[in-house]
């Protein structure tokens, strides 16, 4: 769902949206004299080679002009009033804090933080002025002064200054999700020069996309924090001065968001014709065929279908046929989700990279496609799908370039056509392939006794499944089936989210189902993924474990980048890197977003080039709903 805003980070297009700002609590706010911080908003002129512009992009280029009205994918006039009401797929919440590592936050709390700056989702990695109308940067790159808009708000209506922003900073760093403090390592001090100015100081040789992570932060407000603990989880409301506050909730049912009639920045550019609905709710069910008949039922007004075969049968129900209910398709111009069965290489029986890639072969993708998900996917590849940042043929010579110092520790895949899944013969059980797995498992040490795989330490190979909800059963069962005909036993579970949340962060698990989502200009979110450090610190998104210094080394050279040539020639080499690894087993990709709703909804008359849009830029419509006899709660 990627329109729906996460409750804590999972990618970097979504920490920018939904993570923290942080800094080093070392890091103080800088004292004034008298003992305060200037409170003119008299902006001092800029420093002898200092820039200033009204955005940031990862390598600069800005669409949009200083002086644009509104992006071009919003109906300016676009009525306010009425519900959007989504589901999740979680089944209850225990926490409004969706910035630290405990507890189960609710869905959609960044609704109620505003930020420095404001992506526009016409455009792959832009940001315009939302708190911040303007930003300076020193001629070295390394200090980004942020010039604040006076009449920036809490909703409690107390003024939103720097010293706000810069305790935001060094409160997440030091108390904030590990995915967070991560990210910003590199960030070396934030503080308030004026009310109205921040200054954000960055380490030599910091990565590409610190500034664009640091900008779109959530502010929190340093008054309300000073006699509350922000690590620690709550049911306490926290306050915002974003577009949202938080509304009526019930743990395990629902939690919902009411609209800020008097937001004090409705008529930025950047939120002109957005944020339109009186209240956004989601509703929680935690089963999903439950889920899929409360949609039926008017339980909730809009759904994004994430099941082909639902949506090729399940939508023959009479608000459909009577076009009460409209399903839909929409491109997709994003790199899709790198979906798949991810390996826990931490444990022993999947450290040898020939066993895990053996384990691939058994999997029947065509079969399954064909059978199961009425054909209505591709297999994905690689770990920048559909992009030009995905590997292709034998590595060129810029690639070479990276790789070639680790030759001697990287498999000599790497090197050769890249690797790509097996393709069967749809049978179900190809022989051929079961036979290829059969050799790796032996190539690997391992050995038959009569129907059980011994590994070569003489255990059987045994492993689990995880999950968190029944969506997959269909698919893992029989890859299960031919799993048992290598002599592997593996089982499936479902167990509750908050369980599922626990046991993915400390990585108790065998193998589960991920869905890494990477953007076009990929930064951070690489180490996050892929790196050494992330394989270590609890509640990362490294769950495979992968570490590997050649890994390390080219994410580095993808974080330092300086032009888009280098930073596809980088990505093209961690992917086939990554290939090689067999780290998990590649799941599937739809090129579009199947959405059904309720036709009680208004929109603009194209939508966002990166986003379908129907949290941001959709509107209520009174006579449709009126039309369709849909009262809404």
């Amino acid at each position: 769902m990627a329109d729906i805003p996460f409750a804590y980070p999972l990618s970097r297009r979504r920490l920018i949206r939904a993570g923290a700002l942080g800094a080093a609590a070392a890091f103080a706010p800088q004292a004034f004299a008298k003992g305060g911080v200037k409170t003119a908003d008299a902006t001092p002129a800029p420093a002898p080679g200092e820039i200033e512009t009204h955005g940031l992009s990862t390598f600069g280029d800005l669409a949009e002009p200083a002086n644009f009205k509104q992006y071009g994918y919003v109906a300016p006039d676009a009525p306010k009033g009425g519900q959007l009401i989504l589901t999740t797929q979680a089944s209850t919440f225990d926490s409004l804090n969706g910035y630290i590592l405990r507890g189960t936050p609710a869905q959609g709390v960044s609704l109620v933080f505003d930020s420095l700056l404001s992506q526009s989702y016409d455009e792959r990695d832009a940001y315009y002025g939302l708190v911040a109308r303007a930003v300076r940067i020193s001629a070295d790159k390394l200090t980004y002064r942020f010039l604040l808009r006076p009449e920036a708000r809490f909703h409690d209506g107390s003024k939103l200054t720097a010293e706000d922003c810069a305790f935001s900073l060094n409160i997440l760093k030091s108390k904030g999700h590990p995915i967070i403090a991560q990210m910003l390592r590199d960030l070396v001090s934030a503080e308030p020069e004026a009310d109205d100015v921040l200054a954000v100081r960055f380490a030599p040789g910091r990565t590409r996309d610190l500034p664009l992570i640091v900008a779109g932060q959530p502010i929190f407000s340093k008054a309300y924090y000073a006699n509350r603990a922000f690590d620690e989880t709550t049911l306490e409301p926290p306050l915002g001065s974003g577009a949202y506050k938080i509304g009526a909730f019930e743990q395990g049912r629902f939690n919902a968001f009411d609209r800020v009639a008097d937001y004090w920045g409705k008529d930025l550019p950047v939120n002109v014709g957005q944020n339109n609905f009186d209240q956004i709710r989601f509703e929680y069910f935690g089963d999903s065929n439950v889920a899929f008949e409360g949609f039926k039922a008017g339980a909730y007004t809009l759904r994004v279908e994430d099941t082909a075969r639902i949506w090729a049968t399940g939508y023959d129900f009479p608000a459909v046929r009577d076009k009460r209910v409209i399903k839909e398709t929409f491109p997709s111009r994003r790199i899709p989700g790198i979906q798949g069965w991810y390996f826990n290489t931490r444990r022993p029986m999947f450290k040898d990279a020939r066993i895990r890639e053996a384990l691939g072969y058994a999997f029947d993708f065509e079969w399954a496609s064909h059978n199961l998900m009425y054909d209505a996917y591709k297999r994905v590849t690689s770990y920048f799908e559909n992009s030009e940042l995905a590997a292709t043929g034998t590595p060129d010579a810029a690639e070479l370039v990276l790789l070639e110092p680790y030759r001697a520790e990287l498999p000599a895949a790497v090197f050769g056509p890249v690797p790509l899944p097996p393709v069967s013969d749809g049978s179900g059980q190809d022989r051929n392939l079961l036979r290829k797995a059969n050799d790796l498992l032996l190539a690997a040490g391992c050995t038959r006794k009569g129907d059980v795989l011994l590994l070569p330490d003489g255990k059987p190979l045994e492993f689990e499944f995880l999950d968190r909800y029944n969506l997959f059963e269909r698919i893992t069962l029989p890859f299960i089936k031919n799993l048992r005909l290598l002599g592997v036993k593996a089982t499936f579970r479902v167990i509750d989210s908050a369980q599922y949340k626990q046991r993915l962060e400390t990585f108790d698990f065998d193998v589960t189902v991920d869905n890494l989502v990477v953007s076009h200009s990929p930064g951070e979110e690489l180490r996050n993924y892929f790196g050494s450090d992330a394989a270590r610190f609890h509640g990362s998104r490294n769950l495979a474990g992968i570490s590997d210094k050649a890994v390390d080394a080219l994410i580095d050279k993808a974080l330092k980048a300086e032009s888009r040539a280098e930073l596809v020639t980088a990505c093209r080499a961690l992917d086939r890197t990554l290939r090689a690894g067999h780290y998990q087993i590649f799941h599937w990709y739809t090129p579009v977003e199947r959405i059904a709703h309720w036709d009680v909804f208004g929109r603009p008359e194209r939508p966002p080039k990166y986003e379908v849009g129907y949290i941001s830029t959709w509107w209520w419509d009174e006579d449709r709903a009126r039309k369709i006899n849909f009262a809404g709660r």
